[in-house]
């Protein structure tokens, strides 16, 4: 459990404040990495605070660079940037944990702003609201174009997501819709092969209707087929 930086006393899941002294915690890079911060040359807009981010180096395996606001501590990703830091941080998972899964937002405090679309960054669009992983509990704002905001508390929370083996879980899910998808596609296939192999109706008629005019026999079979599906 995460305790406070101020009086030690422990905090709420998925918290940054403390209860007892009100302080804000870094509970998201804390004890985590190494890094540095940097102003950034092309200044992007907190879409909580409205201040401007500033650039974190996490020095993961060289540079590795984030936006951060120094107030409300939430943190900006470009595109890919995330899931490159969870497969760093988060390694050696090789089980699913479900039952931790079932129970990882039992205790986790409410979301801490109400829920609304907010805009990017980097563009000022909105953002789309998008659900991350099964069962992580975390709803991301993503722009398409620019990267993820994670409100803080929220990478802690992944992360302790990531080690349950909920990406594990994700991948399980991807892989049961790819067959079902392919067990559809089968199944429409089939079907169609089973429309094209059906006798004609002309079959009857014999061979002289489809020689004596090949293009009023098609115009007939086909009126058939339409009215007869």
């Amino acid at each position: 459990m995460a305790r406070c930086s101020n009086c030690n006393a422990p905090l709420p899941d998925g918290s940054l404040l403390c209860a007892y002294c009100g302080d804000r915690n870094d509970i998201d890079l804390k004890g985590i990495h190494y890094y540095t911060t940097h102003e950034n040359n092309a200044p992007r807009t907190c879409p909580r605070c409205g201040i401007h981010l500033k650039t974190i180096d996490l020095k993961l395996r060289g540079r590795f660079l984030i936006d951060r606001c120094g107030q409300c501590l939430g943190l900006f990703f470009d595109p890919g940037e995330l899931e490159a830091l969870l497969e760093a941080t988060v390694s050696n998972v090789f089980l699913i944990d479900r039952s931790g899964l079932d129970g990882i937002n039992l205790h986790r405090q409410p979301d801490q702003y109400p829920v609304s679309y907010i805009k990017c960054p980097v563009c000022s669009q909105l953002m789309n609201r998008v659900n991350f992983g099964v069962r992580s509990g975390v709803i991301v704002d993503r722009c398409k174009a620019h990267g993820v905001w994670l409100d803080g508390g929220e990478l802690r929370h992944l992360m302790e997501w990531m080690k349950l083996g909920g990406k594990l879980l994700d991948q399980e899910r991807q892989e049961q819709a790819r067959k079902e998808e392919q067990k559809r596609e089968s199944e429409q296939r089939r079907k169609l092969a089973g429309y094209s192999s059906e006798p004609s109706p002309f079959d009857s008629f014999g061979d002289p209707l489809r020689q004596s005019d090949p293009d009023l026999f098609d115009i007939i079979y086909k009126a058939i087929r339409l009215f007869t599906r």
